[in-house]
């Protein structure tokens, strides 16, 4: 069972597991199950998903209950009205705070505009020796994409050199080769936290949490982060 974090007529949102595809993709390979069919048969009528998260990216996740809806919240994200905070944590100690504005290259091969806000939460050093370093050291994060770009976050923490702690793709996969054989961790530890939004219908604000499951915490508790505003 899916968990439900916000419905009403028009609008269900869900903490999506991590693993779990949207729909099906050409770029994300087959599945057995996708998002939209397991809340489909959930809930008993059909939803119509308003963006998307990563197949390992856990969180909030929005869809709409008609099309009238998907087409006026489609709106919202186009116009960038629509506020998504992420946690992550990365290799090493990133900056304070920064915008990252670096444009990506799409699955087309057409380069565009990609911009992110992160704030750093956390810092952590733990005793794991890697490559010449004794210890290893760790951030948490939280981001805030400006754009919505395929694997953005992903590719904009990899370019300022703090890469997604799990992520294999655009990560350090000596580094996740480390946490598999340390620890039996291989958990990208990319959450999408909050969703902040005017109703399509009532213009009334909201603001829909997700927790993290328990393979985040158990990275969490490793690196002594407090997570207990994200559980």
């Amino acid at each position: 069972m899916l968990e439900i974090l916000y419905r009403d007529e028009h609008l269900i949102a869900i903490n999506k597991p991590s693993g779990l595809l949207v729909h099906k993709s050409f770029y994300a390979g087959e599945a057995d199950t996708y998002a939209i069919q397991e809340l489909k048969k959930q809930i008993g009528q059909k939803v119509y998903p308003v963006h998307r998260l990563d197949r390992k990216t856990s969180g909030v996740l929005l869809f709409t209950l008609d099309k009238d809806t998907l087409r006026m919240m489609s709106t919202q994200f186009e116009e960038k009205k629509v506020e998504k905070k992420y946690i992550a944590i990365l290799r090493g100690w990133a900056k304070e705070e920064e915008t990252i504005d670096y444009d990506l290259v799409n699955e087309n091969e057409v380069k565009q505009n990609a911009i992110t806000y992160y704030r750093r939460l956390q810092t952590s050093e733990i005793d794991l020796p890697f490559l010449k370093h004794q210890t290893s050291r760790y951030c948490l994060v939280e981001a805030i994409p400006e754009t919505g770009r395929f694997h953005q976050l992903r590719k904009h923490f990899k370019h300022i050199l703090h890469p997604i702690l799990g992520c294999r793709k655009h990560g350090c996969n000596k580094q996740n080769k480390l946490w598999l054989q340390t620890f039996e961790i291989s958990k990208m530890t990319l959450h999408a936290h909050q969703l902040i939004f005017n109703h399509p219908i009532s213009n009334e604000k909201i603001t829909v949490n997700a927790t993290i499951d328990d393979e985040f915490k158990r990275v969490g508790d490793i690196l002594k982060l407090d997570l207990s505003a994200y559980s």
